[in-house]
């Protein structure tokens, strides 16, 4: 009697087949999840900058702003000429969208300006969407 071992050309090519579809499958599924991902770690890091820009005018007493450079994906928080912090979105190749180019808090906390603002920040088919009143409160939304 004799005894097959190992596998033919057609079951090996079958296999890679099944695999091919299955990467595929999942390859799509992981980059929206991916996408959603990053996003929500930007918008929540573009949060937490504006909230330390309020924080930081408050306790220093100093208006204290956070400029959104959209084109190159950064913002950028000061007070007077020194930086306090910074964040790249463009690295985490998310895209930032913003409907003004700055969002100053003065002393008491409060923003400074006469219109509410916008930020938009998104990577492939996911979104995200920061509003900021004229007060200075920072609310997300999708």
């Amino acid at each position: 009697m004799r005894t097959r071992r190992g596998s033919t050309f057609a079951e090996q090519l079958i296999v890679l087949v099944l695999s091919a579809i299955l990467l595929s499958i999942t390859s799509v599924g992981g980059s929206r999840l991916l996408d959603a991902i990053t996003v929500a770690v930007s918008t929540r890091e573009a949060a937490d900058l504006l909230a330390f820009a309020r924080d930081h005018a408050v306790a220093s007493s100093r208006r204290t702003a956070v400029r959104f450079d959209a084109g190159l994906g950064r913002l950028i928080v000061h007070a007077g000429v020194d930086t306090l912090a910074r964040a790249n979105l463009r690295a985490a190749s998310v895209v930032l969208r913003a409907t003004r180019d700055s969002m100053a808090y003065a002393p008491s906390g409060l923003g400074v300006g006469a219109a509410n603002m916008r930020l938009i920040l998104s990577r492939g088919a996911s979104s995200d969407t920061i509003q900021i009143s004229r007060l200075g409160r920072v609310r997300r939304g999708r």
